[in-house]
């Protein structure tokens, strides 16, 4: 059986109730490493199919029945952490992350992918950013509370 390896283009998703709060979801298996939605895109998916997959997935939230998922015409290049590199096809060792938004019109239940997170909450913008783990997901949730440039 061949291996399957991710395609190394991910999506980040700033879930967030009118920017007022901001959802993070907390991974399985790193403790304290808080995030907003991310995932990997599929073969045959377009990037905003995968977002909105990935909403659903890791929240249980249908984004279309809020618009869906905005693109922010944002992307992000970053190394990939060597522990899970092995994922990629060889040699691969960087990421394209496409930046997306999910304006909700209130702080909405969350039914968290088993295996995959432990914990969530919604936290004022300026708090979800300091608490994220990844440079490229503190800088999409700065962009909520800056003025457009």
């Amino acid at each position: 059986m061949a291996t399957r390896y991710k395609i190394p283009v991910s999506t980040l998703i700033v879930v967030h109730a009118r920017a007022q709060s901001v959802l993070l979801i907390e991974r399985t298996g790193f403790p304290g490493y808080w995030q907003s939605v991310t995932g990997s895109q599929e073969p045959g998916e377009t990037i905003v199919e995968t977002a909105t997959r990935e909403v659903r997935e890791e929240t249980g939230i249908d984004a279309t029945q809020f618009g869906g998922v905005a693109d922010w015409r944002l992307c992000n290049v970053y190394e990939i952490f060597r522990q899970w590199r092995r994922r990629y096809p060889p040699e691969t060792t960087h990421n394209m992350e496409h930046v997306f938004g999910l304006e909700l019109p209130r702080e909405v239940p969350i039914a968290l992918a088993a295996g995959e997170h432990t914990a969530h909450c919604w936290l004022p913008p300026h708090e979800a950013a300091a608490r994220c783990f990844s440079w490229s997901n503190r800088e999409a949730i700065e962009r909520l509370v800056q003025p457009s440039r």
